[in-house]
């Protein structure tokens, strides 16, 4: 799905209802106070009453974190940007991502709002538990914490420059997605999808358009 045009202020309206609109919107750290627990939890259960090593806590906690950014880039690649033919399927699309190519500068609209959140949290903790067992303890706190940091990534590149040197081409490659080509780029929390599949960009041969990318930053209240 193409979302050729982006609106520097203001915000989409989705849903005619005030009470299904404001379902839509979150703050960053209403998100991170509802899983942080969670995750605390999960990691404690495992090792008090499960009685798992530290390594094997370890090891799936980070398999489950590596897990959430291939996730990531699957979502973001083939239903984020899914052509979709029928009204609806567009309308679900552009619910999910494509209001945040049309309004960048939003900020509430980064992470999942909260009762969707905890709807589809809740089945792919169920669907793991399903597949992997009591190891899903320590893998589903890792892919939660990845979506955490995915999201905080997300609003850092929108509202400020690259913390250090290194770091410029991971912003650039989700610059350039927004406004140069939208099949390239999918990687949010990290770059390694995109250079595994190849569709990270030649940043040495993008030129970095400063106007495209001051139109996606956030406006800083004075």
């Amino acid at each position: 799905m193409e979302f050729d045009k982006i609106h520097n202020k203001g915000q989409a309206r989705l849903f005619k209802s005030p009470f299904l609109e404001a379902l839509t919107k979150a703050h960053p750290l209403v998100i991170w106070g509802m899983y942080i627990p969670v995750i605390a939890f999960l990691l404690y259960y495992a090792a008090a009453k499960l009685d798992y090593s530290a390594s094997t806590i370890i090891l799936l906690f980070l398999a489950g974190m590596l897990t959430w950014s291939f996730f990531e880039y699957l979502a973001h690649r083939f239903l984020f940007h899914w052509a979709a033919k029928s009204k609806r399927a567009q309308k679900i699309v552009y619910t999910f991502h494509g209001v945040h190519h049309h309004y960048p500068r939003d900020t509430t609209r980064l992470f999942m709002p909260p009762v969707p959140s905890v709807l589809i949290s809740g089945s792919i903790f169920g669907l793991m538990y399903l597949l992997m067992g009591y190891h899903s303890f320590m893998f589903f706190p890792g892919f939660l914490l990845g979506y955490l940091l995915y999201g905080t990534v997300h609003y850092a590149i929108h509202a400020w420059n690259p913390p250090f040197k290194w770091m410029k081409p991971h912003w650039r490659n989700h610059h350039l997605h927004h406004y140069k080509d939208e099949n390239k780029g999918f990687g949010v929390s990290s770059t390694l999808w995109d250079h595994v599949f190849g569709t990270m960009f030649d940043l040495k041969n993008e030129k970095e358009d400063k106007e495209k990318v001051k139109e996606m930053m956030y406006e800083r209240k004075k």
